[in-house]
């Protein structure tokens, strides 16, 4: 007799149960393989809401307010927390851009200048070290729930 069926017949014979057998599970969908909360045509300023990770190095930028005017209440961390000199999104068309500038920690008016893309959900562009006078292609990929 096989062990799993003496398992089986030792656990009937006593009046047990055995565990259902472990099934391995995919791993969780990461924040590019979510959908996109929204399609082009209509993503709004709020979709920035959010914790967004730049995976190159685990920068983050952290939306948590969208005014009106299209300000940002935004900050970042590079891990500590830095305050944003000026955080701002625009919508131009179905396009949505968002621009932030660091003064704080050494930053001296360093920038990211992003663009909003829904099929992926992420923010690609631009990412420009003032000291160094140096720009790198940067995205952010969407860090949890909005």
């Amino acid at each position: 007799m096989s062990n799993d069926l003496l398992s089986v017949a030792v656990a009937a014979a006593f009046g047990m149960t055995l565990p259902a057998p472990a099934v391995a599970q995919g791993a969780p969908p990461t924040p590019v393989e979510r959908a996109a909360p929204a399609v082009a045509g209509t993503v709004g300023v709020a979709t920035l809401k959010g914790t967004w990770v730049r995976p190159d190095g685990g920068y983050q930028i952290v939306i948590g307010d969208v005014g009106q005017d299209g300000r940002l209440e935004a900050m970042y961390f590079n891990p500590n927390p830095l305050p944003f000199a000026r955080a701002q999104a625009v919508k131009d068309g179905a396009t949505l851009r968002a621009s932030f500038e660091l003064r704080a920690g050494g930053y001296g008016g360093s920038t990211y200048e992003l663009t909003y893309e829904p099929s992926r959900d992420r923010l690609e562009g631009v990412y420009y070290q003032a000291v160094a006078k140096q720009r790198f292609d940067v995205y952010f990929v969407r860090n949890g729930a909005k």
